[in-house]
């Protein structure tokens, strides 16, 4: 019988030549390897990203805390849900996820037949597939939003908490609350190095039926990404051009110049 050799790997880590690369880019690069595996500090962070996107999803949104982050804005909040009313639903009927579940739509319902307003802009917040970046990230947003929608003086509607959500969820809220501009907040889908990260979805007059080609989005809005206050410019910039226009979506170019560039450096943290 023949015998191999026995191959011996090195034990030491081997640098990679893209390492300087790594300050610019979250992407897994420049990882190294130990003999022909990576070394254990990677593979373990690859793990850590993994479970956090796998949390991000499955994580329920923290009502009440979101509840109270947003008492030092002067504005009500209301709290609904869709007909998606537990995440395994959730998760395999989209369809679901963008329809008012019967006792949401009769809360809206009365609500605006006890205060029959009507309003330039709802904004709405919901779970989508990530809560952690609602969490993270709404509730700062919303008060700074709000300051500047007052500042233009415009009629803000109740704020909404949805669960259960999809992004079209909000165009039925849009339509019985009576607004003519949906700001929708909702988690994205978390990537391995991305768990917190919120879009921000536009419709002017959305109405139920409201397709994806009369929305404009706003990505990857959190701390590592799109700062908020960049956010709220290319959002408000939109939202002018919108109400000048009378429409949004394809036909709404974002031509908005940024004024500033500037991180959320005055960004408070969360109280838990």
């Amino acid at each position: 019988m023949k015998l191999s050799a026995d191959l011996q790997f090195q034990t030491r880590v081997e640098a990679n030549a893209w390492e300087r690369l790594k300050q610019f880019t979250d992407a897994r690069i420049a990882l190294g390897r130990v003999g022909g595996s990576l070394p254990t500090q990677p593979s373990l962070a690859f793990q850590l990203a993994h479970a956090q996107a796998k949390d991000a999803v499955l994580k329920p949104l923290d009502i009440e805390g979101l509840r109270l982050q947003l008492t030092v804005v002067n504005n009500e909040v209301l709290q609904v849900e869709s007909c998606a009313q537990d995440k395994d639903l959730y998760l395999k009927r989209p369809d679901l996820g963008r329809e008012l579940s019967e006792a949401s739509r009769q809360l809206l319902k009365d609500y605006v037949q006890s205060n029959p307003n009507t309003y330039d802009v709802v904004i709405v917040a919901g779970d989508g597939l990530s809560a952690r970046a609602i969490e993270d990230n709404a509730p700062y947003f919303m008060q700074q939003f709000y300051a500047s929608c007052q500042q233009a003086q415009w009629r803000v509607a109740p704020f909404v908490i949805a669960t259960g959500s999809r992004v079209a969820l909000g165009d039925e809220i849009a339509e019985i609350l009576q607004a003519d501009m949906l700001v929708m907040l909702i988690g994205e889908r978390p990537g391995l190095s991305s768990p917190d990260s919120m879009g921000i979805y536009y419709t002017w007059q959305a109405r139920r039926g409201c397709h994806d080609a009369m929305r404009n989005c706003i990505s990857n809005v959190r701390p590592a990404g799109l700062s908020t206050q960049l956010a709220i410019q290319r959002l408000l910039g939109l939202m002018n051009k919108s109400k000048q226009l009378g429409l949004s979506g394809v036909h709404l170019k974002d031509e908005h110049e940024m004024t500033i560039d500037t991180q959320d450096t005055t960004r408070p943290k969360r109280l838990f």
